[in-house]
């Protein structure tokens, strides 16, 4: 008999690589808010208390993705913490 492949592990595999996508472009919106900052040199309105508790949340998000060694939680968070990094840096800068 032949071996029958094992489509819950080839399931997860795919599914791993869609949240790795996923997550990086879910932590685009701090790109996006970053970008709009610098171009119209304004952070009218962008709340400097919300995203440093976003930067803290990525943070924390991306400390636990290293203690467990995975590489979706280390990749996507690490996209993030930069991101939100540049939008405080924005805020402070043209606030």
């Amino acid at each position: 008999m032949g071996q029958t492949p094992d489509l819950k592990s080839k399931f997860a595999k795919y599914y791993e690589k869609y949240m790795l996508a996923m997550g990086i472009l879910g932590q685009s919106l701090f790109y996006v808010q970053a970008l709009k900052i610098f171009i119209n040199c304004s952070a009218k309105d962008v709340s400097l208390l919300g995203f440093s508790l976003g930067l803290i949340s990525v943070s924390s998000w991306l400390v636990y993705g290293i203690m467990i060694k995975n590489k979706v939680l280390i990749i996507s968070n690490a996209v993030a913490v930069l991101g939100a990094f540049l939008v405080i840096l924005g805020v402070l800068i043209h606030g």
